[in-house]
């Protein structure tokens, strides 16, 4: 089973969307595992206090590194990547996603406030990870987008093994553009629509490569980055059949 943890001040936040569609139908049949970890049951006082002031003087207050080492250790377990919900992180990828998927699990530390003291970072070997140029009043909703990136890779819970081979980001590019029925449709512009006809030709072979120039075509256009990224491997490669 694959096992996902939470350290978070708000444990009643979870599983939130992760209860229900894919996820939730995974979670219920026992494929992953959820437990969220309140930290504040680490506080040393009666109060429950998990930040202070920062050193140095500026805004907001900063999560005390006794309180949340002592939530971590708690639940750390060998071999079991240890992620914290980070504006300043890296990029979280489809291909982290992946990898995460088939080891055993993932613990998430969830921050709050301004952040969290450097050192707990340090002392236990924290994954900074982001989930977009943004900021989030905490981790929590970052830590639901993570796991069910990861769930929804786990074995039978998209159903077809095949399912996502063709997503965005699995091999670089952006996915293309879906159609169904009905073949032609009018939207409140009163513009008639119809599917391309190559969907419905029924050749299979043109299909795939209409599809395959979309993909290209979209990411070349919406996301210059991934294109550039791209080119350089499309490049080597048809240099070494020359």
């Amino acid at each position: 089973m694959w096992r996902a943890t939470a350290l978070t001040i708000f444990p009643e936040m979870f599983p939130g969307p992760l209860g229900h569609s894919l996820a939730g139908k995974a979670l219920k049949e026992g494929v992953w595992s959820l437990e969220a970890v309140d930290i504040r049951r680490f506080a040393t006082d009666r109060h429950g206090t998990v930040d202070d002031a920062p050193f140095g003087g500026g805004a907001g207050m900063v999560m005390k590194p006794d309180v949340l080492s002592a939530a971590i250790g708690s639940v750390s377990q060998p071999g079991v990547p240890r992620l914290l919900m980070s504006p300043r992180g890296a990029p979280f990828s489809q291909a982290r996603a992946r990898e995460l998927a088939k080891g055993p699990g993932v613990l998430l530390v969830c921050g709050r406030f301004e952040g969290v003291d450097e050192r707990v970072i340090e002392a236990h070997a924290l994954e900074e990870v982001s989930v977009g140029d943004f900021v989030l009043s905490g981790g929590e909703i970052a830590a639901m987008a993570v796991m069910d990136g990861c769930v929804r890779l786990l074995p039978g819970v998209m159903g077809a093994a095949h399912s996502g081979d063709e997503e965005s980001f699995e091999d670089g590019l952006l996915e293309y553009p879906h159609y169904t029925r009905p073949a032609t449709w009018a939207g409140p512009d009163g513009i008639e629509r119809r599917v391309p006809e190559i969907l419905v030709s029924g050749h299979h072979g043109k299909v795939a490569e209409w599809r395959m120039k979309q993909r290209e075509e979209i990411t070349r256009s919406r996301r210059p980055d991934l294109w550039q990224r791209r080119r350089p491997a499309k490049t080597k490669i048809g240099r070494a059949h020359v």
